[in-house]
């Protein structure tokens, strides 16, 4: 699915706060939005994603293929990321018929 496809809130909270911290994070979120079929799949895809960056392979392994220009701090990028963990708590919170799918 392209990201157009997105509900508002979920674009918002994903996809405009990673904008607003780094374009090259954005362009993360941007191409695994293709390998979705759905808003929730979104939404549980970049979960997954964002826990096994913090986790499974630790953001210093991970900072050198996520970022093209410019790399963040470290810890910046942690805020950044719970940040964006916590919208997709209130988005999953939203039931899918209630989501808004018309253009923003």
């Amino acid at each position: 699915m392209d990201t157009d496809d997105l509900s508002g809130e979920t674009y918002h909270g994903i996809l405009v706060t990673s904008e607003i911290f780094h374009h090259d994070l954005t362009l993360q979120f941007g191409i695994l939005a293709k390998y979705c079929r759905n808003d929730n799949e979104f939404l549980e895809k970049s979960e997954t994603k964002i826990k096994k960056w913090l986790t499974d392979y630790g953001l210093d392994d991970q900072i050198e293929g996520i970022f093209f220009d410019n790399p963040p701090s470290k810890e910046n990028l942690e805020m950044t990321l719970r940040d964006i963990l916590s919208n997709i708590e209130k988005v999953k919170m939203i039931p899918i018929e209630q989501r808004k799918f018309e253009l923003w």
